[in-house]
């Protein structure tokens, strides 16, 4: 298994959902943010809230956030099958999210997107080709789960998923001799010596 999709026919049918104390709670202080009438802002919020609580996005959770938010259900699938953060099927428990834009791409995202491919397993890790993840000084890069892994080539990327089929939690960022964005190696100029 590499691709997430939304196929239906890929998608286990769930009889129903319902948020949590603990989500719900989080879920009525973002809906609080906004006026009256534009509760309806809080979508992409709590769509993310339910995936968190579920795991992945099924069409009940979708119909529950419309429910809370008075909305028509088509108006939130058409915000969740629109983003790529939402996954409409589930997903292993690391989801490797590889850009492929043309920064990445230059710097060798599609190795990078090989490599993944092979190491998904649809339970350990499942793969996605996203857009611009937004850290092209570091191409290229691959988000898994809520940290974003930079400057990878192979090697390092089969150090970070050994790592996470281990148990363990490999530092985040680049994977260079870089801090952030600043030059590898430290800084070249401006230097007080």
């Amino acid at each position: 298994m590499s691709m997430i999709t939304a196929d239906p026919k890929d998608v286990p049918q769930v009889e129903k959902f319902a948020f949590d104390a603990e989500h719900l709670a989080k879920a009525n202080e973002l809906i609080a943010n906004y006026p009256q009438g534009r509760q309806a802002s809080a979508v992409i919020g709590l769509l993310d809230l339910a995936q968190r609580q579920h795991g992945w996005l099924p069409r009940v959770a979708m119909n529950e956030v419309a429910r809370l938010l008075d909305m028509a259900p088509i108006r939130v699938y058409e915000i969740a099958t629109f983003y790529t953060m939402f996954q409409l099927r589930p997903k292993g428990k690391h989801h490797l999210q590889v850009c492929t834009t043309t920064p990445c791409w230059l710097r060798g995202s599609e190795a990078i997107m090989k490599a993944c491919e092979a190491a998904a397993d649809g339970e350990t890790f499942s793969v996605q080709e996203v857009e611009c993840l937004g850290a092209c000084v570091n191409a290229p890069v691959v988000q898994i789960n809520d940290d974003f892994f930079e400057d990878l080539d192979e090697a390092s990327l089969k150090r970070v998923l050994d790592a996470l089929k281990r148990g363990e939690n490999p530092k985040p960022g680049p994977q260079v001799d870089r801090v952030n964005s600043a030059p590898e190696g430290g800084p070249t100029t401006l230097r007080s010596e």
